[in-house]
């Protein structure tokens, strides 16, 4: 099978779509003349012109309020933000429009958007360029929150969220545009919604999305090689949430570690802690642990970064806390 990068993987699954339905149209910062910042949308200008590959200006407020109403009027928009820390300014449109708009409006007015683009840190881009938003859009009811960890998820992922009639928040990052994966050349798509077990394993469970699986991944590899089975689940969707699939490794495991890039109050690993403990109370043999980002606007300073972010020591450190070694 043929391996190509994040990148592309999204390129294919918008211009994919784009051929099948007119009505499909892309818009961000720099999208057309530039191919997109991270040169997502290469090509894409040339193949399907102006009217359907749109720079915008700086203003995400103004291009997230155009997508709503034109999704509202029966074209379905791919808006690009260059990142999730400005898409800020596109709250409003984002939680006030597009989640509620649906039953605000009694049934009458769907928003099929997708609002894609790089969250969480990418490297020394400071405090107000490296937050993750995706537990807090997923707070809100109406939206969908997906985070893919890799090419393959990535293009079949963003197909579903294309084709989807509510509002879909695609969470990539900057530091895996040019990760490489298989991705068939055939269509696929994969369900909104579903987890993947990664890796099976019986002694302990870790919970993660998005780029922060590399980093689950390489601790439990670690604790394979000291002879304990670890199993990682890539959520893949935030919300809706695959509780199922969580619950039944638990029932398995007996023990659990969560993996997250947010701040650690009000996370995803929260709101994974809640279900557990009500579904599966009795097959825990150990409290919850969860690694999350260092409850601080994210440091500058690259002797910081580390520490403040989730890492293999704090994840290898919370799985032998969970297994008493």
């Amino acid at each position: 099978m043929r391996e190509i990068a994040f990148r592309q993987a999204l390129n294919e699954a918008m211009s994919e779509e784009m051929r099948t339905d007119k009505n499909i149209y892309l818009m961000g910062e720099e999208v057309a003349e530039y191919n997109g910042a991270y040169k997502v949308s290469k090509g894409m200008l040339d193949e399907f012109g102006p009217e359907r590959v749109i720079d915008s200006p700086i203003s995400e407020l103004g291009f997230a309020g155009i997508a709503v109403g034109a999704s509202m009027n029966g074209l379905r928009p791919i808006v690009e933000f260059m990142t999730w820390n400005f898409a800020i300014l596109a709250a409003d449109q984002i939680i006030n429009h597009a989640a509620k708009m649906l039953q605000m409006s009694g049934g009458q007015f769907n928003c099929p958007i997708v609002f894609r683009g790089g969250n969480g840190t990418a490297g020394q881009l400071a405090a107000t360029h490296s937050q993750s938003f995706e537990q807090m859009y997923s707070h809100i009811p109406g939206l969908k929150v997906i985070t893919p960890s890799n090419p393959y998820d990535a293009k079949g992922l963003l197909k579903s969220a294309i084709r989807d009639n509510d509002p879909v928040l695609f969470m990539e990052s900057e530091k895996m545009y040019g990760d490489k994966g298989e991705v068939p050349e055939e269509e696929y798509l994969i369900p909104i919604g579903k987890a993947n077990i990664v890796k099976e394993g019986t002694d302990c469970t870790i919970v993660t999305f998005g780029k922060i699986l590399k980093v689950a991944q390489a601790a439990a590899e670690e604790m394979e090689k000291e002879g304990h089975s670890i199993e990682v689940i890539d959520l893949r969707t935030i919300r809706p949430m695959d509780v199922e699939s969580i619950v039944n490794s638990v029932k398995k495991t007996n023990r659990l570690v969560v993996v997250e890039e947010s701040f650690p109050f009000g996370s995803i690993s929260t709101e994974i802690t809640y279900n557990v403990q009500k579904h599966a109370f009795d097959y825990l043999d150990a409290p919850v642990r969860r690694v999350t980002q260092s409850d601080t606007p994210f440091p500058f300073s690259p002797t910081l970064l580390e520490e403040a972010a989730p890492n293999v020591k704090n994840v290898i450190r919370a799985i032998k806390e969970v297994m008493y070694l």
